[in-house]
């Protein structure tokens, strides 16, 4: 999808409250910017509940329910993590939808296994989860807002998918 990120907040606020439903973002390396961008469209209210930023993984574990073996096993930045983190704000929060993100958004903190703007995009719904690994080589900011997109782009995929 290529729509205006404006255009895409709009379509996926308009299919969350066509549908009834209602999202929480569990975020890491987007610090927030996923809940600032669903909360740019009037109305936002009848749909997002709420989110966590989990910078820390003490806070994905003890807040969202990230198991400390998958962070051991496999790391904050992992397909796992994301996939846990989704889960546990969707559980915590009682919405239909979660997303969540985490990553290395850069300049510092890569490594060769995990290099920066390396991230994982996750969501959760009752039918369905999903989670996408995604390689940016922006700048830190480019990286959070690729992100972010992506996120978005994931979720209204997945709304759309789900009209009649």
């Amino acid at each position: 999808m290529s729509e205006d990120p404006r255009l895409l907040e709009e379509m996926v606020g308009w299919l969350l409250a066509e549908q009834g439903l209602t999202i929480a973002v569990a975020e890491s390396c987007t610090g927030g910017l996923i809940a600032h961008q669903l909360t740019n469209v009037p109305g936002s209210s009848t749909y997002f509940v709420g989110g966590v930023v989990a910078y820390s993984n003490e806070v994905k574990e003890r807040v969202l329910g990230v198991s400390g073996e998958t962070l051991s096993a496999y790391g904050a930045v992992s397909e796992e993590c994301a996939r846990e983190m989704a889960r546990g704000v969707r559980r915590l929060l009682g919405t239909d939808v979660a997303l969540s993100s985490t990553g290395i958004a850069g300049p510092t903190g890569g490594t060769p296994e995990k290099p920066v703007g390396l991230v994982y995009v996750a969501l959760a719904a009752q039918d369905l989860e999903r989670c996408e690994r995604r390689l940016w080589q922006g700048d830190r900011l480019q990286n959070k807002q690729q992100t972010s997109q992506a996120a978005l782009e994931m979720l209204c995929q997945y709304l759309k998918a789900r009209r009649p």
